[in-house]
């Protein structure tokens, strides 16, 4: 009994250091002022949910690299929460949005004038080791070809019948 007690105990305050230490999603919101987030080498951005409300123009999150494979590009477009203004109103609901950058790289939000913009991300250690911002993509394997049977025909025959 007093075993399982302590065993309860060392979860309980294992799940509480994990929680304490655990990196929280953070929530931010863009009128004015640009949001500027770096992403060192070891780390990762997971976005979570990025949205506009009012403007014209799209905002956009703007990531440049730092590392040795350098460059800047626009990596997500904000989810419009009204469809009823502007050149990019739709009457169609758009579907939400998330992106995941590596390290190193410096990730911007520039506002959008008549806009009001909400963020949702947070910073995460890069488990891999140092991705360097590069995307790899997998060459997939050649699948095994299927051979028909020889006894098939793939167009059919007719066969004479006996005495006919």
């Amino acid at each position: 009994m007093k075993t399982a007690a302590r065993c309860l105990i060392a979860v309980v305050m294992l799940a509480a250091a994990s929680f304490a230490f655990a990196h929280p999603f953070k929530s931010r919101i863009i009128t004015t002022s640009p949001l500027m987030i770096t992403v060192a080498d070891d780390q990762s951005l997971n976005i979570k949910n990025f949205s506009q409300e009012g403007g014209t123009d799209r905002a956009v999150v703007s990531v440049t690299f730092t590392g040795e494979n350098g460059g800047t590009a626009n990596v997500l477009v904000a989810t419009r929460t009204d469809l009823s203004t502007g050149a990019n109103s739709q009457s169609f609901p758009e579907i939400g949005n998330k992106v995941i950058i590596a390290g190193p790289a410096e990730v911007t939000v520039a506002p959008v004038t008549g806009a009001t913009l909400f963020i949702t991300f947070r910073k995460e250690s890069n488990e891999g080791g140092n991705s360097g911002g590069v995307i790899v993509f997998a060459t997939p394997t050649p699948a095994a070809t299927i051979t028909p049977f020889p006894f098939l025909s793939p167009t059919p025959t007719a066969t004479p019948t006996p005495g006919g």
